[in-house]
């Protein structure tokens, strides 16, 4: 019997992709490595964002300059990229459909939550949700799987009890080390062959989708 739903973000319930990359490349410019506009960097919306920016400089994540990207990237996210956003079809009548339902929706975000919390109040969503999880500044709860053992644990919630959503690899491996069955939703960053190798309980082409499932 599902009672909570711990749903992701980026991806799932918004489209944050303008202000993400326009906020890493404006960081990776600051440490001196600027790439083109002709360079894809969409697979760094979902999963930890310093060891994306790590990869992109080919640098270990630990390393100092990972650091003063990341510091470049919230010097303009934290600002104005955290609202080029908008939120995907069906997002709030969805989440007031399920709350109205009695479910219990919980935020799961590798985001900053500082960051998670100002993007659901500004699109008017932030009052579906219990609690808006994320990760913290320094990079604690960054990893989806720690994230979600956290909100457990916080929660006191059992995991044969929820259910996550989201849409990269991520939030599916992260929710199956903590018991937890997952519904990965197409239309976002996580490619048809990434979602296939990480194996979905289910998977849906619109938020709204979820109605019918649960």
């Amino acid at each position: 019997m599902i009672k909570n739903i711990l749903i992701d973000l980026d991806g799932t319930l918004t489209d944050p992709k303008v202000g993400i990359t326009t906020s890493a490349r404006y960081g990776l410019a600051k440490v001196g490595h600027p790439i083109p506009e002709s360079e894809n960097i969409d697979w760094i919306i979902g999963p930890p964002l310093k060891a994306s920016l790590a990869k992109i400089l080919n640098v270990d994540p630990h390393d100092v300059l990972a650091d003063q990207a990341l510091l470049g990237y919230r010097e303009r996210f934290s600002v104005t990229g955290l609202f080029e956003n908008h939120v995907f079809e069906d997002v709030a009548q969805t989440l007031a459909s399920l709350k109205n339902k009695g479910y219990r929706l919980f935020l799961a975000t590798a985001k900053p939550e500082v960051y998670a919390r100002q993007i659901l109040d500004h699109f008017n969503l932030l009052e579906y949700f219990e609690y808006p999880y994320g990760s913290e500044l320094n990079g604690e709860r960054t990893n989806k799987g720690e994230l979600i053992a956290y909100i457990l644990e916080q929660e006191q919630l059992q995991a044969e009890e929820c259910l996550m959503v989201g849409d990269r690899e991520h939030d599916i491996f992260g929710a199956r080390s903590n018991g937890i069955e997952t519904i990965a939703v197409e239309y976002g960053y996580g490619s048809m062959a990434e979602l296939d190798a990480a194996q979905p309980k289910a998977r849906i082409q619109r938020f709204a989708d979820l109605l019918n499932l649960i």
